[in-house]
């Protein structure tokens, strides 16, 4: 198989790169790009760099890869764009999964992918640092090992890949009170199943997909859920016409402006689901699509909660303005209700500007530059994001190609000058 071919010859063995390290007191230099990170972006450039028959080093902070999807998402989980939507380079999803395949599914095809293209990371190695050395040309990336005492190991390459994601660490909004609250609070990292539940008043916070769907799964396992809602959210039927809404809304894109297609979305929404607003759910100013470009917040695609909202099953609730004490939450608008459980479903954040102490690609809160000079992917001396692009697994793979071809050119040509040095020096 080609694609098996060019990973044996491409990617660097951990246990190589656990030789070199020690021989070199703790300072190895590798060969070709070093990777950070292990999940769907990090394994896409992995396998776009094997194509290339460019080694590579991937970095894992945990002991697999995918983790986020591994070990911090519930158990009812599907992908909620369509599988043709979310495949990673070269490698389709397997005829028989389903159309929205499910978590389960998506991590056998991961692991089938990584496996395809021999793709074998460090893992529970945490990155802590990582500078550009302009004297010597190379990005020194440092990591500590896990499983060996917290030994630190740098890892020096001209390449630099940066694909954590941006869902590398749970954001909890401060609330006042909140150490006062008796009942269970967690966040939606932490949720599996609303089976443990039952019978419990649980107040949701933040109305995302996340959000959505929990309170979906808290109410089919005879729970009594509260989302509490603090801005305008867009809610859109999963499919229309027979179709995906995504996949409408792609091929309209190539024909009609941003802002027409959103009023088209948006008439269609209300003839499927109605007037959201009369149900506490504000529709923002800007169009579901205009606002993923400017802030990478996506719509809400509905799988089934929109009904129970609508039922009185799921109630809608203002912003938390604190909690009261006892299971008491104190709202914007005054009122006051009493909780068993909170699970604050409020999402990830990037850890980039954790770790990257130089380099010109990200902000402060760990988000790509816009509008950079050549990419929204590359970054001045050998610095690539993967999977920043707010476009998700779709953008993550485009992402993946141009980093990979790119560093292919650099690596080439590298090789080529080594072997003409080489060709010399034998005269």
């Amino acid at each position: 198989m080609q694609e098996q071919a060019a990973a044996n010859a491409g990617n660097n063995s951990p246990s190589r790169l656990e030789a070199e390290s020690s021989a070199g007191g703790g300072c190895c230099l590798v060969h070709g790009p070093i990777i950070v990170g292990a999940g769907p972006s990090g394994l896409a450039v992995a396998a776009a760099l094997s194509r290339h028959a460019v080694p590579f080093t991937v970095l894992e902070r945990s002991d697999g890869i995918a983790d986020l999807w591994t070990n911090r998402t519930y158990d009812r989980l599907r992908l909620h764009l369509p599988k043709v939507f979310c495949e990673l380079p070269h490698v389709g999803f397997p005829a028989d999964f389903p159309t929205y395949p499910t978590k389960h599914d998506f991590l056998r095809y991961l692991r089938n992918y990584a496996e395809r293209f021999a793709v074998s990371p460090l893992f529970e190695r945490t990155v802590t640092a990582a500078r550009y050395d302009a004297a010597a040309a190379l990005w020194r990336v440092t990591a500590a090992a896990a499983d060996d005492g917290g030994r630190v190991t740098e890892y020096a390459s001209p390449w630099l890949v940066v694909a954590s994601g941006e869902n590398a660490e749970v954001v909890v909004p401060k609330v006042k009170g909140r150490e006062r609250f008796a009942g269970e609070v967690l966040h939606s990292s932490a949720y599996r199943s609303g089976e443990r539940f039952k019978g419990m008043r649980v107040l949701v916070v933040g109305c995302g997909n996340s959000g959505m769907e929990m309170c979906l799964d808290l109410c089919e396992h005879g729970a009594m859920p509260f989302m509490s809602v603090r801005s305008g959210v867009h809610v859109l039927p999963r499919e229309m016409f027979g179709t995906s809404t995504f996949g409408v809304a792609m091929k309209l894109l190539k024909w009609l402006p941003i802002k027409l297609v959103d009023r088209f979305l948006l008439l269609v929404a209300k003839m499927v689901l109605g007037d959201t607003e009369k149900h506490g759910l504000r529709r923002p100013k800007l169009g579901p699509l205009e606002i993923k470009n400017v802030t990478g917040k996506s719509p809400v695609l509905d799988v089934g909660a929109w009904s129970l909202i609508k039922s009185g099953n799921i109630k809608i609730v203002p912003e938390v303005e604190s909690f009261t004490g006892g299971n008491g939450a104190r709202f914007v608008d005054g009122n006051e209700m009493d909780f068993d459980a909170v699970i604050f479903a409020t999402g990830y954040k990037s850890n980039v500007p954790a770790w990257l102490k130089d380099g010109e690609l990200f902000t402060e809160d760990g988000k790509p530059k816009a509008q950079q000079a050549t990419s929204s992917w590359r970054g001045p001396n050998g610095l690539y994001c993967v999977g920043f692009s707010g476009r998700g697994l779709l953008g993550a793979g485009a992402d993946a190609l141009n980093a990979a071809a790119d560093i292919a050119g650099k690596w080439q040509a590298v090789a080529a000058a080594a072997a003409g040095a080489k060709m010399i020096s034998s005269v």
